[in-house]
This record gives structure tokens, sequence and C-alpha cells, in this order.
């Protein structure tokens, strides 16, 4: 006859197990992240399987979280065929991924947290570069442009900056459409750019990012104050 009460206590050491698991990946969460106001974590993974350290699912929501200088309203994501450390864990050292993990990935970024995220070196570099691109001649005679604001409106993005032309302050407004190519890649369109009312540049054609092989986007959808994106994206050990 089985004992009760090692029912109860395996029960116990299970949820201890859970529990150790699920503080380990919201530690690691929090080594990604320079700041994050509200984490939660959720697994789906059977007592055999958290033992085993394969970890089917685990569903995570993050919000007001910031990486790498970008700000993140929410960001709901799945990940799957999880394989950690987790004779590790159970000693307290940190959670190691040992395997790629297919994560799928819904983001929302609001107007204020994309503006907020101008002074990141990512989005900055990537602004400087597009301008570089685009209006050579002109960033060839002066200093990095002090991005000001960024407006989110029906697929199109309208981005002010200040452009330091010989000791002179120049004021461009630069809007652009936005559209999903693939997969990997990004396409801005209808690229104008323009100073005092003055049209710098007008373009229909076509300027392409490509966001890497470990990135799968269905979706990118800008409407006004809010940008959300959803796809797959594979995370590294």
């Amino acid at each position: 006859m089985r004992n009760p009460s090692s029912s109860v206590t395996n029960g116990k050491k299970i949820r201890i197990i859970s529990q150790v698991l699920t503080t380990a990946i919201k530690l690691w969460l929090k080594t990604q992240l320079s700041q994050v106001s509200q984490l939660e974590v959720e697994i789906s993974a059977s007592d055999r399987q958290i033992l085993s350290g394969n970890i089917p699912s685990v569903s995570i929501f993050a919000a007001d979280a910031i990486y790498q200088g970008i700000h993140v309203t929410h960001i709901q994501l799945v990940a799957e065929n999880i394989q950690i450390n987790i004779g590790s864990v159970l000693k307290g050292q940190p959670l190691r991924l040992l395997e790629i993990v297919p994560v799928v990935a819904e983001l929302t970024v609001a107007q204020e947290d994309l503006n907020d995220s101008l002074s990141s070196e990512l989005l900055s570099t990537t602004l400087n570069d597009l301008l570089v691109k685009l209006l050579p001649e002109q960033c060839q005679k002066s200093k990095p442009i002090s991005w000001q604001k960024i407006t989110l409106d029906n697929q199109r993005l309208i981005i002010t900056g200040l452009l330091e032309v010989e000791t002179k302050p120049m004021l461009l407004e630069m809007c652009v459409g936005l559209e999903l190519l693939n997969g990997q890649e990004l396409q801005l369109t209808e690229i104008k750019i323009e100073h005092n009312q003055e049209i710098l540049l007008e373009s229909n054609s076509g300027y392409n990012f490509y966001l890497g092989s470990d990135v799968d986007i269905q979706e990118v959808t800008v409407v006004p104050s809010q940008l959300v994106c959803r796809g797959r994206i594979n995370v590294n050990p």
C-alpha cells in the first residue's frame, strides 16, 4: 500500500524544485535586462521533465523592461524545448541554456518608451547610419545628429533631429513608411526628409534592414502612439 505521506512529501519536493527553477529563470532574465517593473514566469512541465532539465514550455510576461537601452512597454514570450543545467540550478548556481531555444514573442512599444530609447546606442546608431546613407553629403560636413523625437502614425514614423552643419544647427524631419518584406527584412518606403519645409530628399525606393537569421517576424504594426511586433526568435546559449 502506498504511503500517503510519501506522496505529499514528493509533491512538496517537486513544488520546491519548480519554485527554485522559476526563481532561477527570473534571475537569469534580470541579468539580461537593466530594468523591469513586472516579471511573471509560468513553467509547463511534468515532474520528470523538471528533474531531467528538459522543459517543454515556459511563458514569460514582462512590463516596462529595458534591454540594451531599448524601452519595451510589454513583452509576452513563450519558449519551447528548453534544455538547462538543472543539477547546477538546484545547487544554487546560475541557470544556463544548453541548446538554442525557439521563442514566440509579442512585443509592444508605446511612443513614449520609443522616445526614451533615442539615447540608446543601438537605436541612435541605426538612425545615424540610415541618415548617412540617405544624405551622405550633408552628413560628411556635420557632427552626429542629435535625435529629438519619434512620432508613430499608421505604418509611418516621423523622426526629428538636430544636425550641426558648419556649426549651424539644422532641424530635420524624416518621414518613412515601414513594411515587412519577409521574416528577416524590414523595408523603409516613401522616404521624405525636410528642413524648414524644404524637401532635401523624397524617394519611393526602399531601404532594407536585415534583422538576422535567428529572427522570423510575422507582423509589424505601427499605429498612432504604439508599435507592435510579433514573431519568433532563437535565443542562443
